[in-house]
């Protein structure tokens, strides 16, 4: 049985999968708190909020962001860099900005209402197949499946799929067989019990098949071979990239920062003037070029500290030099702002940049790039 696509579910083994799942499901479900309601925009606000976060880390910021943000209208009428500020240290902020987006479709073109509709849903910005079904089978109990990595493991080691499950053909007839597991009168639940398992229970490394309700349906188990699945390529490490940022003040002790540009990493948030550099480039010089490229020379001081930040595909190794604008008078750069210490804390700055001013504060010894 290697392709999803070829699997078999008699009528007897599907209610049993069912019948197990849901009844585990009642007794060892976590208490969330968008479990509490069955709200679509705070569902959806959870789902999205989760992807690739971990849930003990989304919940103090999806209260804080519901509190500041209660309805649709709400988050809609907000302004970006409101939303931006209000992620802050979530990260991957391309998330905010799609639902922010969304959120104003809502409101303009269905009046404030989470479309219940499939079609009209996974339109919206940043809304895929598994945020749409998530929201549409949990909230209004559509009968739609929503397979997450913690499904497709499950789903993996119960049916033994030989496949990688990062290709999207593998993904689509997952999805088809979770459409054939969904029960009609319970699909949320249905849908949360299986990210559940898979969350809990059938966990990557160490699977706890001893406490597993699907223990005697799943073909892995009985083979021997839980750990064997699922099947994946491994991802490319993050590419290691030597960054100078700058901490450049004025006379009235005012910091300067720089948006970042409209596509890429970081995009569009603020930050500290940043410059890539190869390995055996002096910081301290790369800055000050960096800074007359732009039309606003600095006289560099000295290396304040250093700073490391993993990102999904880099891994940036950053150099904090300090720095004094020549001429306080000069025209900003556009894109560049000037931002005292009340100004700063209103800004939202990725998570990479509250590190560095964190070892201005209190400077680390780490050792990154060759200097």
């Amino acid at each position: 049985m290697g392709k999803p696509g070829e699997i078999l579910l008699d009528p007897e083994r599907v209610r049993r999968i069912r019948s197990k799942l849901l009844c585990w499901y009642e007794k060892n479900k976590r208490d969330l708190p968008w479990r509490r309601d069955r709200d679509p925009y705070k569902i959806w606000v959870s789902e999205v909020m989760l992807q690739q976060t971990r849930v003990d880390t989304v919940i103090p910021y999806y209260e804080r962001f519901l509190k500041r943000f209660p309805t649709p209208g709400d988050l809609a009428s907000a302004s970006e860099e409101e939303v931006i500020k209000a992620w802050e240290g979530l990260g991957y902020y391309s998330r905010a900005r799609n639902l922010h987006a969304a959120v104003r479709e809502v409101v303009s073109s269905y009046g404030g209402k989470v479309p219940e509709d499939r079609e009209a849903m996974s339109r919206l910005k940043g809304v895929g197949p598994y945020t749409a079904g998530a929201v549409l089978s949990i909230a209004y109990n559509r009968r739609v499946p929503a397979v997450d990595g913690n499904v497709m493991r499950v789903f993996s080691r119960l049916f033994t799929i030989e496949e990688d499950i990062t290709r999207t053909a593998v993904r689509r007839r997952m999805e088809a067989l979770a459409t054939e597991l969904i029960p009609e009168d319970r699909p949320g639940d249905f849908n949360q019990a299986l990210m559940e398992l898979g969350a809990l229970v059938c966990v990557p490394s160490s699977p706890s098949c001893d406490r597993c309700p699907l223990v005697r349906e799943c073909q892995a188990h009985e083979q021997g071979r839980a750990k064997d699945f699922p099947v994946k390529r491994k991802g490319k490490a993050p590419v290691p990239v030597c960054v100078v940022f700058g901490w450049i003040v004025d006379d009235e002790g005012r910091v300067l920062f720089e948006r970042r540009p409209k596509k890429g990493l970081l995009a569009g948030l603020w930050g500290l003037p940043t410059a890539e550099m190869e390995r055996d480039d002096p910081p301290r010089e790369k800055l000050k070029r960096y800074c007359a490229e732009k039309g606003f020379p600095i006289e560099p001081g000295s290396v304040l500290g250093h700073v490391e930040h993993v990102f999904s595909h880099r891994r940036w190794q950053a150099v904090v030099v300090g720095g004094r604008a020549l001429a306080t008078d000069q025209p900003l750069p556009t894109g560049w702002r000037w931002a005292g210490e009340e100004e700063r804390r209103s800004l939202a700055l990725p998570k990479v940049y509250e590190k560095a001013l964190s070892v201005i504060e209190f400077p680390l010894q780490l050792t990154m790039c060759d200097l």
